[in-house]
């Protein structure tokens, strides 16, 4: 969708969206569990736990962080990531109200 028709839709529907494009990887859900997991910063370790080049693994740490789920800080030569809690929480909370919206079972 182009950004031109985004204004016709809700900020909650708009980032729930963004988010869901940037989750739209296997890869990036790689990511983001090897983080949870570790409940830490890391640096180095994210190229060897996946089957992936370090330019690939760099594409898609920067998507994960555009999209905010994730925050890098600089350590000596290494970026070190992890999750963002407060957007991890957040997108908890849009996807729990998203999810218990009743579907109309009735409709097929």
């Amino acid at each position: 969708m182009g950004k031109s028709k985004s204004f016709a839709f809700t900020t909650t529907q708009n980032s729930l969206a963004a988010t869901a494009k940037a989750l739209g990887h296997p890869a990036r859900i790689a990511i983001l569990q090897h983080l949870a997991a570790k409940q830490s910063c890391v640096c180095g370790d994210i190229v060897d736990e996946l089957p992936l080049s370090q330019s690939t693994v760099s594409q898609h740490l920067k998507a994960l962080k555009e999209a905010g789920l994730i925050k890098g800080e600089i350590d000596g030569n290494a970026v070190c990531y992890c999750i963002d809690v407060d957007a991890w929480n957040e997108l908890t909370k849009q996807l729990n109200n998203f999810l218990a919206t009743p579907a109309n079972v009735n409709c097929c």
